[in-house]
Order: C-alpha cells, then sequence, then structure tokens
C-alpha cells in the first residue's frame, strides 16, 4: 500500500515535486505516471511549431506593425544541436531589416519561440499588449519582429540593424516539469553582435501560476527607463522596481547601492 510522505502539507505552497510518498521502496504508481505526463508536455513545448499566422493576427489587433525573421538554424532539430546558428540571423532577414531601420527606434520589441513556442503562443500578445499600453508616448517602437529558430542573442543582431537603443526579446523558456509554458523577457541597451548574457537583464517565470503580464511589463518599462538613464543593461543594471512599488518616496540616488552604480 502507498504510504503518505509527512512532508505532504508542503505540496499545496509549491508545483516542485516533492513529497509524492512511496510504495515500498518505490514511487506510488499515480506520481510515475503523472511525471511522464510532465516530461511529455515538456518536450512537446520544445518541438511545437509557433503558429506564425495566429500570433501576427494578435500582435496586428494591438496596432503594431510585424516583420518575421528566421535565424540561421534551417530547422528545428539544427536549432537544439547548433545553438550558435539560432543567435544569427538568415542573410535574406537581415538585409530585410536594414531597410526597415529608417531613423532608428528607442525600443525594439521582438517575439521569439526560443525553447518554448507553446509560452509565446500563450502569452506574449497579452504582455505586449501590457507593454504598448506603458510605453511613454514619446518612445519611437520597431515593428513587433517575430523570430524563428531563435535564441535570445538573436536579439541582438535585429536591434542592431533596426538602430534601436534597446531591445526586449519576448522568448519561450526552456521546459521544466511544472512550467512547459514560461515567458521570459531579456532587455539589452545599445544592442549589436557580440553582447554577452552579463550584458543583459532577464524578468523570468510570466504566466498566469507565476509573474503576472502586468507585473512583467512593469518591471520591463522600469529597466528600460534605468537603461536609458544610465546608458546600460545587465549585472550593472539591477531591478529595484518592487521597491519603489514598496517605498515610493525613495529617489533612486537613495537606493542602496546607487553610488556604485
Amino acid at each position: 500500500m502507498a504510504q503518505a510522505d509527512c512532508w505532504a502539507a508542503l505540496r499545496s505552497l509549491t508545483p516542485a515535486r516533492l513529497a509524492l510518498g512511496r510504495v515500498g521502496a518505490s514511487l506510488p504508481t499515480g506520481e510515475v505516471l503523472r511525471f511522464g505526463w510532465d516530461h511529455a508536455r515538456a518536450r512537446d513545448a520544445v518541438q511545437l511549431r509557433l503558429d506564425i499566422d495566429a500570433l501576427e493576427r494578435e500582435i496586428a489587433a494591438l496596432g503594431p506593425a510585424t516583420l518575421r525573421v528566421v535565424s540561421r538554424a534551417p530547422d528545428r532539430s539544427t536549432y537544439l544541436m547548433r545553438p550558435d546558428l539560432g543567435r544569427r540571423l538568415a542573410s535574406k532577414d537581415a538585409q530585410v531589416l536594414d531597410h526597415a531601420a529608417g531613423g532608428g527606434c528607442d525600443l525594439a520589441l521582438v517575439v521569439a519561440d526560443g525553447l518554448s513556442s507553446l509560452a509565446v503562443q500563450r502569452h506574449a500578445a497579452a504582455v505586449l499588449e501590457q507593454i504598448i499600453r506603458s510605453v511613454p508616448p514619446d518612445w519611437r517602437l520597431s515593428p513587433v519582429v517575430i523570430a524563428t529558430q531563435a535564441r535570445v542573442a538573436l536579439g541582438d543582431e535585429i536591434g542592431e540593424r533596426l538602430r534601436a537603443g534597446m531591445v526586449a526579446v519576448l522568448i519561450g523558456e526552456r521546459p521544466g516539469l511544472s512550467s512547459p509554458d514560461s515567458l521570459g523577457i531579456y532587455l539589452t541597451w545599445q544592442p549589436r553582435v557580440g553582447r554577452s548574457d552579463a550584458e543583459r537583464n532577464c524578468i523570468s517565470n510570466i504566466r498566469p501560476e507565476g509573474l503576472s503580464y502586468a507585473q512583467a511589463a512593469h518591471k520591463l518599462l522600469w529597466l528600460c527607463q534605468q537603461a536609458r538613464r544610465m546608458k546600460l543593461s545587465g549585472v550593472g543594471l539591477k531591478d529595484r522596481s518592487d521597491l519603489l512599488d514598496v517605498a515610493p518616496s525613495i529617489s533612486t540616488s537613495e537606493m542602496p547601492g546607487a553610488s556604485q552604480q
């Protein structure tokens, strides 16, 4: 007979796999089956093809124009085995962005399939709606670039070719057993090919069970404003948006560590 785990009450506090119980030296059958189901969902999220037409319709309803680009990875299998190809644009699309750049923009918005197109399909348009609603009216936004077979760093080349002051990449994060549809946003100041991960800020776990769409947009716009002020992003830019929410009377100069920045 299955024996309950004495930590079972903790299961109500987290989706993590704990207090699973046991049958002799093994897991209960239900937990083994649940693990297989969650693992299959995570694998499917990686392999699922992004429905670009549907996503474009959702974004068009918000107002912005869209552009489609692909990376140098010709298919999903190559994309998974050659991360480097997912970080660079296909040559024909690089030329399209050069022509679309015009006088540049303050913020380039990129929606990339990443490792979970499921996350992008479910959440990207709703997050974009919150971002577009919150952006200062004097900021110039790029058309929303939909990128497939894309890694985070693909945004560097996209932003550079669009002459963007900043680029925000909304991308499907690597699926976990409890979160196959987690969306992330990566912000980079002065994007260009060769930027390192240390030069980006990440907002992670955007989904109804994690960080809400409104919270994600709030954090991104706060980071954008601070990036413009400090002329940088990444490890030198700390997310203190929550601190300002709790104590709005604290000025930027009074924040802990402000003198070091």
